[in-house]
């Protein structure tokens, strides 16, 4: 070796050195996928491959299937479906890309290869970046976009990524929904034309469609079998997900910011970087793919303290709602220590001097104590906590004011909305989002924490709702030419207030909430620890809106609360078990005055609370996920199951939610299991007057259980059980 080639050598090995193009061929690789890239000097950037890992790159192109594009930009060429587009200083909308160079680097858990271009003929440069995980198989995309042009330009499109997809019998799976109805799974077939999600919210992109797809390449998705693709995208503002198939060849997906009414100015100097678009792919079909993104997320920081155990808390909403008392509220934690809780949580009602917050139309940015209500105030709420051995959280909304506020009054310049109009009000008549773009808005909002903090330090836990759209399009703050940067600056004002509050604040717990899953994004986990699923706290429909949510999220930022029967959403009465054992999928919780519970109830919460906190927390939280019988399927059935990282221990549970004379029954199946091994099966969770199925505590092989399953008792309307499994 001679002395520039070891030169070039140390500084690869230590991650400085950027790529000479004789290596063309980038391989992206996750432990059991490979995303292949084709890298030349003075030409575009190509994919021409994603899926399971590969032994040869030769094999690739001897089977040739696909050769698109990575980063496609408007201009030569430009009939189809594109990532970029631009338009120059002098007018000029076109342009072409070409490689100049590539590197690679290390990271914790990641290797990232950066892949620098060049526009042709102007000075204008787009980083494609890759971070390729080594503990999951999860790829990661984005951009870094640089104007170092001698003026401006716009960007009319900038999006995160581009995956091309070979047609074939293609299916693609995705989520809608609304208030109290989130995450409803749709499943269709990709057919020649334009398919698309998109959110134009502007603040709150998980209400109705959400950021998330799979596509599933074998035909009709299936569970646990399959060649599936995920991508999801990291970003909590406006978004638009697209596939476009033109002729008999190729699926083109692209997905990122929604450019409508966001074309984005940079000055010389200037760069933008996209949010980061994750793909998973698994021969496992969705079920893979879901596992996939739950380790991503819980073991790389895409979700805040994603390997720690979640508390049981109770929540005071459905039990006072806005009727805040210190009598009230330390009923509710004699309850909650009486089952065994953790933490109690003060939800609205508590705030608000020259407006009382009674009614939900007012008080909103006036976040003092009511002394009419707490005399004491919120310390003395913690102090009552604290000596009953219990944490105490308490909830805020602080991107959030009313007009019937002393904020308002004083800051009226602070909303979103023009100058020039008349803003249009959201919930009671009265709300308004405050201008997240604004230094001073992000201040204040920072403040609403820190000043919490700063008077009641033992603060363990914080709900940050978010109950409002944007309704009116329009900043006082942002200058004329810049109104167009408004859905991307809130975003980019809000992240960079929520980074503050982490870095003074990692250890406080903080949920996101908006209207119940309005918020359920990857944009916004980094920096919470769990989100609300859904307002609606009725056992039943939280199957199907649970099932949907952890097609992507894991089950440790889930919060499930077991709520008052007859439910407050809708009416519906359901055994306290079934709530119970709906609730123990996610983080557990209370929503409801345990001095509702009868006497023979009371003892049952508290041994299922001891039994969540002992051995189903642990691994429901920090396991994988089987999904089995979708209640989608309409069988009236559901089942799931959970199992530690070494598979040595699971939870099984079974749901049935329907009742008809003569209904079939299902043979229940398990699988992720060690096929070799023997199990032992044992029901808790169980009511004292029931006796136990023909397989309590009989060991069974793991072979059998996933190969014919068991029979499961189930009589009647609501009911269910929960297996502990344990390996022998």
């Amino acid at each position: 070796m001679n002395k520039s080639t070891a030169i070039i050598a140390s500084l690869v090995a230590l991650n400085l050195c950027p790529m000479q193009i004789q290596a063309k061929d980038i391989e992206v690789n996750t432990p059991n996928t490979t995303l292949l890239l084709k890298a030349e000097e003075g030409t575009e950037l190509h994919i021409s491959y994603y899926g399971s890992r590969i032994n040869s790159v030769d094999e690739v192109y001897d089977a040739y299937s696909l050769w698109e594009q990575a980063y496609p930009a408007f201009g030569a060429g430009c009939t189809e479906i594109t990532c970029l587009s631009v338009q120059h200083s002098d007018g000029n909308m076109s342009t072409e890309l070409k490689v100049t160079g590539w590197e690679e680097s290390q990271e914790a858990n990641a290797v990232v290869y950066t892949i620098h271009t060049k526009d042709a003929f102007y000075d204008f440069n787009v980083d494609i970046i890759y971070k390729a995980y080594q503990n999951c198989d999860v790829i990661e995309t984005w951009s870094i976009i640089r104007n170092n042009e001698k003026k401006p330009i716009t960007m009319l499109q900038y999006a995160s990524g581009f995956m091309p997809i070979r047609q074939g019998e293609c299916w693609v799976s995705h989520e809608h929904g609304a208030w109290a109805a989130e995450a409803q799974i749709t499943e269709q077939p990709l057919t020649e034309g334009v398919f698309e999600i998109h959110d134009l919210s502007g603040n709150r992109n998980a209400m109705t469609s959400r950021p998330n797809i799979m596509i599933s390449l074998d035909g009709k998705p299936q569970e646990n079998q399959g060649r599936v693709m995920g991508a999801v995208l990291c970003w909590p503002g406006n978004f638009r997900m697209t596939i476009d198939t033109q002729g008999k060849s190729i699926h083109r997906f692209v997905a990122g910011i929604n450019e409508a009414n966001s074309q984005y100015t940079l000055q010389k100097g200037e760069s933008f970087t996209t949010p980061s678009l994750a793909f998973a792919y698994s021969n496992e079909g969705m079920g893979g793919v879901s596992r996939n993104l739950h380790r991503w997320a819980r073991k790389n920081g895409k979700v805040h303290n994603g390997e720690a155990l979640r508390k049981t808390l109770l929540n005071s909403w459905e039990g006072v709602y806005l009727n805040v008392s210190q009598d009230a509220c330390e009923k509710m934690m004699d309850g909650l220590k009486e089952i065994g809780g953790e933490l109690f949580v003060l939800d609205d009602g508590w705030f608000g001097n020259k407006y009382q917050r009674s009614v939900d139309n007012c008080a909103l940015g006036d976040w003092v104590t009511d002394t009419r209500k707490l005399p004491n105030g919120i310390t003395a709420l913690e102090k009552s906590a604290a000596s009953r051995g219990l944490k105490f959280g308490i909830w805020i909304e602080p991107e959030m004011v009313n007009t019937k506020s002393e904020l308002y009054e004083s800051h009226p310049d602070w909303i979103v909305c023009h100058p020039n109009r008349q803003p249009l009000m959201g919930r009671g008549g009265t709300q308004l989002m405050l201008d997240m773009a604004n230094p001073k808005v992000q201040d204040f909002v920072f403040g609403v924490v820190d000043n919490l903090m700063k008077e009641t330090p033992n603060i363990y836990y914080m709900k940050w709702d978010c109950n409002c759209e944007l309704h009116n399009y329009g900043s006082y703050y942002l200058s004329g030419d810049k109104q167009s940067h408004l859905y991307v600056d809130f975003q980019l004002g809000l992240l960079k207030t929520l980074e503050r509050i982490r870095a003074k604040y990692p250890d406080l717990v903080i949920q996101c909430c908006a209207s119940g899953g309005g918020r359920v994004n990857y944009g916004l986990m980094p920096y919470f620890d769990e989100v609300w699923v859904s307002d609606d706290t009725d056992a039943q429909q939280r199957l199907f809106i649970q099932w949907g949510t952890s097609m992507y999220f894991p089950a440790c930022i889930m919060a499930q609360h077991v709520s008052a029967s007859p439910n407050h959403q809708t009416g519906r009465q359901i055994p306290l078990k079934f709530r119970f054992d709906v609730a123990m999928t996610g983080r557990l919780g209370i929503e409801m005055k345990p001095s509702d519970f009868t006497p023979q109830e009371m003892q049952f919460a508290k041994n299922a609370m001891q039994t969540y906190k002992d051995i189903i927390r642990p691994i429901v939280q920090q396991g994988d996920q089987w999904r089995l019988i979708s209640p989608y399927e309409g069988k009236g059935f559901c089942s799931e199951m959970y199992l530690n990282e070494g598979r040595t221990e699971g939870v099984f549970f079974v749901y049935k939610f329907e009742q008809y004379i003569d209904m079939f029954r299902p043979r229940f199946y398990f699988a992720g299991l060690d096929a070799n091994a023997q199990y032992r099966l044992t029901e808790i969770n169980r009511e004292q007057r029931r006796g136990g199925d023909h397989w309590e505590g009989k060991t069974i092989s793991g072979k059998f259980l996933m190969e014919n399953g068991i029979e499961i008792a189930l009589n009647g309307l609501f009911d269910s059980k929960v297996i502990h499994i344990e390996k022998q």
